[in-house]
């Protein structure tokens, strides 16, 4: 197990494009039709590890959840220099986390740009989740939820009523802070 989790500069940029770049990718591609709906939704898939309490620096934290300052370009950035820290091999120096820190950074990447859609689009419904360990072969078969248990909180996500919350991140059915 500990060789499949290892992390090169690779797998770094790969786990990058995947969780950070692809759900934009993807976002970008949809947001034009679900502005034409009236009760549109999107449904971010989090991680507990995309939590900040599992970045090292203060600075780096400061910067993910500033609501005010923080747009998807200066977010951008943030995520290429984590890229660039991980190729010279200066993650613990620059506050990164060094254990599976492509998939932690990812993550926080991706409910730091859910905070960001939700403002900018403020009359869809945009909120990231972590659904729960689900027993999947991205964990191993570990999880001690069924793949059902575990789409149980997005899709209560993508079936929000008009007045359900919007930019926040869940741990499955829970808002819980970033």
């Amino acid at each position: 197990m500990a060789e499949s989790v290892k992390e090169n500069y690779e797998r770094a940029k790969q786990c990058m494009e995947t969780n950070y770049y692809g759900t934009k990718r993807v976002t970008a591609a949809l947001l034009p039709l679900l502005q034409l709906s009236n009760s549109a939704s999107i449904v971010n898939m989090a991680s507990v590890y995309g939590q900040l309490q599992f970045i090292p620096s203060e600075t780096i934290k400061e910067e993910l959840n500033n609501d005010h300052c923080l747009t998807i370009e200066k977010l951008d950035e943030l995520m290429q220099k984590f890229l660039i820290d991980f190729k010279e091999g200066m993650l613990k120096t620059n506050g990164w986390p060094v254990l599976v820190s492509a998939y932690k950074v990812s993550k926080a990447g991706v409910v730091a740009y859910t905070r960001i859609l939700a403002k900018k689009f403020p009359t869809l419904h945009v909120n990231a989740v972590h659904p729960g360990l689900v027993k999947t072969d991205l964990s191993f078969n570990r999880g001690n939820l069924t793949l059902e248990e575990g789409a149980k909180a997005p899709v209560m996500l993508a079936l929000l009523p008009s007045d359900g919350p919007s930019g926040v991140y869940f741990d499955q059915m829970e808002i819980t802070p970033f």
